[in-house]
């Protein structure tokens, strides 16, 4: 390949559901030069995330659509090659909004921080001490202000997200009740996580099994799924429970909206309360986040997994996966070396 010119993954057709590798393709773009200000980036890994779906679709959502034909918007991590920027210089490893690209210039002040490697690995900024860590914390903390005592129930509790509420929750002192799809992931909840209990939703007894787990109530409910795994956590919730509306996995289709049970009576009962979370509402605070996640990391109480694609060939059809569930961990792509 010419120099001058590098792979790119671009949006090519606007999808109804969750996006298929046939709405992506990997073309030829031109490697980007510099202007003042700007920081020119080799992306090293390229996240993939179950919100990209929103980004890419023409329903109403809370950042604009990814046009057809721009590069696929995308959280990224990689090292500086050129800096026209006093704060950056050749080598330093950064992490920011640099899409599927193998190259990116960008405005300093759009990179979100420079990336350490010397406590933890450098694809940690992209999982549990990038956008899905700080998710975990502040959705979980803020919005779900859990105390000791509490019981913390999370579906896609082997998630990326779902992984690191749970362990959050326990070094709170919470008991913790996590949902998950498959044998092998409900082990994983409880060996690597430290569940106290874990449940698969594809098994014949999920309902009951569920509903035995949940005897106790629930105090905090982080929701990554929506459809009827939530309607039958919300049946149980404590007196003031906290709901945090994090995520909508189950729902493969947003219009028409599917329609559950109506909650009125029991919330009102319960005096709980539903909150939708947004973490980049907390944009101003990551620091704070990762400072935290960073040291539990460091000190082994708080665990991740990770599933690495090999090649930006991988990318187009990297989010389907997501949703079909193929991934052990967070999904990354690295598309060059460290």
């Amino acid at each position: 390949m010419n120099t001058n010119e590098q792979q790119q993954v671009v949006l090519t057709s606007r999808p109804s559901g969750i996006p298929q590798a046939e709405h992506f393709k990997v073309v030829r773009g031109p490697r980007p030069t510099l202007d003042d200000g700007e920081v020119l980036i080799r992306n090293i890994y390229l996240s993939v995330e179950p919100a990209m779906r929103g980004w890419v679709a023409d329903e109403g959502n809370y950042s604009e659509p990814v046009a057809i034909g721009a590069v696929m918007r995308a959280f990224t991590t990689g090292q500086v090659v050129d800096s026209r920027h006093e704060d950056f210089v050749a080598g330093d490893y950064v992490t920011g909004l640099f899409g599927w690209q193998e190259y990116a210039a960008v405005d300093a002040a759009t990179i979100i921080r420079k990336v350490s490697t010397e406590r933890v690995p450098l694809s940690t900024s992209l999982g549990v001490l990038g956008l899905n860590g700080i998710t975990a914390y502040f959705g979980l903390l803020e919005s779900g202000q859990p105390v000791a005592g509490d019981t913390v129930v999370v579906s896609t509790a082997a998630g990326a997200v779902g992984s690191a509420v749970g362990q959050i929750a326990k070094l709170k002192g919470c008991k913790t009740i996590g949902i998950t799809g498959g044998e092998t992931k409900r082990r994983i909840c409880l060996d690597e996580f430290g569940y106290d209990v874990a449940v698969d939703y594809k098994s014949a007894e999920f309902s009951e099994q569920l509903m035995q787990a949940l005897d106790g109530g629930v105090d905090v409910y982080f929701d990554n799924t929506a459809g009827t795994i939530s309607d039958a956590v919300l049946t149980r919730l404590n007196h003031k429970a906290r709901v945090v509306i994090c995520g909508t996995a189950s729902i493969s289709q947003w219009d028409p909206l599917p329609l559950g049970p109506r909650l009125n009576r029991q919330l009102l009962v319960a005096r709980a309360r539903i909150e939708g979370f947004l973490v980049l509402d907390y944009a101003q605070r990551y620091g704070e986040a990762v400072t935290e996640l960073e040291n539990w990391v460091a000190k082994g109480k708080l665990n991740y997994r990770e599933d690495i694609l090999d090649g930006i060939d991988q990318a187009p059809d990297s989010i389907a996966g997501l949703y079909r569930g193929d991934n052990m961990g967070k999904r990354l792509i690295q598309i060059s070396q460290i």
